[in-house]
């Protein structure tokens, strides 16, 4: 009797301190090989994380070259350096900055850092690698920026390896100096070249880490969502990732060609008082100074080709890809790209409201009288076929919410899908949709741009400011995120928590609709998009 006391005592207490985070730190903790040096990381609630390694270096404007080797272990416990930007944040949006909760971190343009998060290091496993790619189009995030972000979770219930980087962006990734000289050659893609170099990192490494060169899955949300179709359109990536996820980065917009890229860099170059045989010199300017030369030279490129009866979308011109034969010789959305790409499995999808609470919405008290006047303003004569259209894609739409459900960021996601699934022996492709509404702020924010990362990273505790933390979301993120982890192993989301997830084509349209409840259905808002075209 009392042995069994005793054990049922032990029992306990091992549970009780399973149940309380687990950290261990030390001189001879988490030590591990790269080609550059040993680095020593952290264990987290078991799981080894390494911050900050520098994966790449450069100087301004040349193309990233692997890092100089250090003797010494480096210490890498804290994440590096994140990219600077064009435009800082000097004011915040309270309820917004609450919801979304950034962390900014320290400007530095040596910035190409690399993290992980692996289940462990020395069991001679061969785990598949998560590759994340941050958003924030291509001028602006980190890998840090959110708390949705973090690995550790991820990499916990999935026994996967979970990578984060932060690269170039803006003006430094992405200015065209290739008309200056051979160093500046690939100038106008280097923040591509830096997610390049990232995944030979990994191919080169991640065994150390505990995993697979062979199995890495690149996934990114909205900005992070295009820079994984950039990746795949890109030829010198072909064979360093097996496996895409795009989450609300489907863009369609046409990149740049090089004529315009190296006027915008003329202009630049203009506005610094640069001659050709001073170009050097732009390596030492001042970042706001060179920052701000930028911004008046795009703006004097996108008015030139207004004038010339070109297209500018949207509010003008930005740093950003472009088609510059060499790196990236196709279009994003061309037959060459998606042929270039055929053997990579693809999930993609978007939210269902993504930006739309920031653009006219209606608070849910919202009267019938006033919701209907307010939709009369947009859509005028449309009125009733929008909201007819609206009804069939959305049964239960409200009045108040008929203004709330994306047409921007979707569309992109079924272009992207039909191209792709009818591709003659193509690689398998899934469709989502993430419907779940946010109860915080009185559901203020709904299933808003960025709200499904914490349920695919499993990080609902550590981001009860968007979710709730209801148990709803706990669940929900269980299932999510053992879809992403499925097809981050074989290609395929299905598992026992959700409906049979059929892989998409141009007929069945079938998409996952992530919610309380989860339910497969076809597409429902093609007449919406057609009428919002």
């Amino acid at each position: 009797m009392k042995k069994t006391i005793l054990s049922l005592f032990v029992s306990c207490c091992l549970m009780m301190q399973s149940s309380f985070a687990q950290l261990q730190t030390g001189e001879n903790v988490a030590v591990t090989n790269t080609d550059a040096g040993k680095v020593r990381g952290y264990i987290n609630n078991g799981i080894y994380t390494y911050k900050g390694i520098p994966y790449a270096e450069a100087k301004r404007f040349e193309a990233p070259q692997k890092p100089k080797a250090w003797s010494n272990v480096r210490s890498s416990m804290t994440y590096g350096p994140v990219a600077p930007l064009i435009d800082p944040t000097t004011s915040v949006m309270d309820e917004a900055e609450f919801v979304f909760n950034h962390s900014w971190g320290f400007t530095n343009e040596d910035c190409m850092r690399i993290n992980v998060w692996s289940p462990n290091i020395n069991d001679g496993k061969k785990r598949p690698v998560m590759f994340w790619i941050h958003g924030g189009g291509f001028t602006a995030g980190s890998s840090q920026e959110l708390p949705s972000y973090d690995g550790e979770a991820l990499a916990k219930k999935g026994d996967v390896v979970v990578v984060s980087i932060n690269h170039r962006l803006n003006i430094l990734g992405y200015l065209d100096l290739s008309a200056y000289g051979e160093k500046y050659k690939k100038s106008a893609n280097l923040s591509v070249l830096d997610m390049k170099i990232a995944l030979e990192w990994v191919k080169t490494n991640i065994a150390n880490f505990g995993g697979d060169p062979n199995n890495v899955t690149i996934f990114g949300q909205s900005g992070g969502g295009a820079k994984v179709n950039t990746l795949m359109a890109m030829p010198s990536a072909k064979g360093l990732f097996h496996k895409a996820i795009n989450q609300s980065g489907a863009f369609r917009t046409a990149m740049l060609d090089k004529t315009t890229t190296q006027a915008i860099g003329a202009e630049v170059m203009k506005e610094l008082g640069l001659t050709a045989d001073k170009v050097d010199e732009i390596q030492n300017i001042p970042f706001q100074t060179l920052s701000n030369a930028g911004k008046k030279a795009l703006k004097t490129i996108a008015d030139k080709m207004k004038e010339e009866g070109k297209p500018v979308i949207g509010f003008g011109l930005s740093w950003g890809p472009s088609m510059d034969g060499e790196v990236l010789p196709y279009q994003l959305f061309s037959n060459e790209a998606f042929e270039l790409s055929k053997d990579i499995p693809l999930m993609i999808g978007t939210t269902v409201n993504e930006f739309m609470p920031f653009r006219g919405s209606m608070p849910n008290s919202t009267t019938d009288e006033k919701a209907m006047e307010t939709i009369k303003k947009m859509y005028g004569d449309k009125t009733d076929a929008y909201i007819a259209a609206v009804k069939k894609a959305y049964p239960n739409a409200k009045l108040s919410g008929m203004l709330d459900y994306d047409v921007t960021f979707r569309p992109g996601a079924v272009v992207q899908a039909n191209q792709k699934s009818a591709l003659a022996g193509g690689a398998s492709v899934y469709m989502y949709m993430f419907d779940w509404q946010s109860p915080v702020l009185d559901g203020k924010f709904k299933a808003v741009h960025c709200m499904e990362l914490p349920f695919v990273f499993n990080n609902i505790a550590r981001c009860h400011e968007m979710t709730g933390g209801t148990k709803e979301a706990y669940a929900l993120a269980d299932k999510m995120s053992q879809s992403w982890i499925n097809f981050a192993k074989t290609g395929n989301p299905n598992h026992k928590g959700i409906p049979t997830w059929a892989t998409y084509n141009a007929t069945n349209t079938a998409t996952m609709h992530f919610d309380n409840t989860c339910v497969v259905k076809p597409q429902m808002d093609k007449e919406l998009f057609d009428l919002v075209k």
